[in-house]
């Protein structure tokens, strides 16, 4: 017999359950054009790159736990830094692969299977806010894959290898992408999978969602997320933090 006690308790388990939101920062890579400086431990204001990523969705309600992926010769500085800034809802810092997609793949597998959506983001875009983190989350669970990115403000040329230009597509139909990208878990897994033997072949996670068939959505990112590549954008990182 259903009783009014066990409706209350069902209605209180279900409405209490949280979904989890896990995120695997990527802080990696070779920093080949920041003149021998590693872009994720450059500090921007005191507060290295690296640091400044993961602190976004440290700070992020909806953020369940969060997989650090790096260099190899970096975990040790990764797990201390963890610690300095109190990074709590790091649960692993894992080493990466030999491109970004099999070091995002490394991240991926340290995930429970009952993660609900997985967010993927650049360690080296140290000024994504939460407003942007919290659409990137709405999207992946309305539409199961969607990236964050802006209109680009200038004219786009497409071009031959000699400089022709062979059209100038409209700007209204092109968009910037940037990270954080996020998936439902499930959704993600299975096509990381289809593509494993040739995930050095994609440039980002959508990449590998559109070639496994799925649709992906865009949400509004932000033109102050930007991506710290070469020693000038640490230049231009200063002026942003000291408008924080």
């Amino acid at each position: 017999m259903l009783t009014l006690e066990t409706v209350l308790k069902y209605t209180t388990v279900n409405e209490s359950k949280k979904d989890k939101i896990s995120v695997i920062v990527v802080c990696g890579g070779s920093s080949q054009r920041m003149k021998g400086i590693d872009k994720m431990l450059a500090e921007i204001n005191g507060i290295p790159v690296c640091v400044r990523s993961i602190l976004a969705f440290q700070n992020c309600n909806s953020v369940t736990d969060i997989v650090v992926v790096t260099k190899e010769e970096n975990v040790l500085k990764l797990q201390q830094l963890c610690g300095q800034f109190k990074l709590t809802k790091v649960t692993d810092i894992v080493v990466g692969g030999s491109c970004r997609q099999q070091s995002v793949y490394n991240g991926l597998i340290q995930l429970s299977d009952d993660t609900d959506v997985v967010l993927i983001h650049d360690g080296a875009r140290p000024f994504v806010t939460a407003e942007c983190i919290e659409r990137v989350i709405n999207g992946a669970k309305e539409n199961s894959a969607v990236t964050c990115a802006v209109s680009p403000k200038d004219t786009i040329k497409v071009k031959m290898e000699d400089g022709l230009v062979v059209s100038t597509p409209d700007r209204n139909t092109l968009s910037a992408v940037q990270t954080p990208q996020g998936f439902k878990y499930s959704l993600y897994l299975s096509a990381v999978e289809q593509s494993i033997d040739k995930l050095d072949g994609f440039t980002d996670d959508c990449s590998i969602v559109e070639s496994a068939g799925y649709p992906v959505y865009i949400v509004e990112g932000d033109y102050k997320n930007i991506k710290i590549t070469t020693a000038e954008d640490l230049e231009i990182a200063e002026i942003f933090a000291k408008e924080l």
